[in-house]
């Protein structure tokens, strides 16, 4: 992790001397070891709640066995779509045992404008 040896942290701590003088030196060592203790504390209590967390993973996934796969038939092949008609369409007829089987359809009229024609689009 880091590679500090005895003389590097000899020289920190002699420049700490030097910048924060004898009077605060001793106050601040004890508020970095504290902060020292309280992070390896926080990282072992993280470290053990992580491992109880995996371990009750594997305990689920031992004692669960998995539902048996369902399977599902392929979706139909789409049908090829039908070419269009160039000649005039056929009325729709209902089949015969259609409750609308005595009402006669009337198809809608064909539109006056040519195919290629702007759309009015009044809102």
């Amino acid at each position: 992790m880091l590679d500090i040896g005895f003389s590097e942290i000899l020289l920190i701590f002699g420049l700490m001397l030097v910048v924060l003088g004898p009077d605060k030196l001793p106050g601040v060592a004890r508020t970095i070891g504290r902060w020292a203790g309280r992070a390896r504390a926080m990282a072992r209590q993280f470290r053990d709640q992580l491992e109880n967390e995996a371990e009750n993973l594997n305990v689920n996934l031992q004692t669960h066995t998995p539902p048996p796969a369902q399977t599902q038939a392929p979706p139909p092949a789409a049908a090829p779509a039908a070419p269009p008609r160039s000649g005039p369409a056929e009325p729709w007829v209902p089949p015969a045992d259609s409750p609308h089987a005595d009402t006669p359809h009337t198809p809608p009229a064909a539109s006056t404008a040519p195919p290629d024609a702007p759309h009015d689009r009044r809102e």
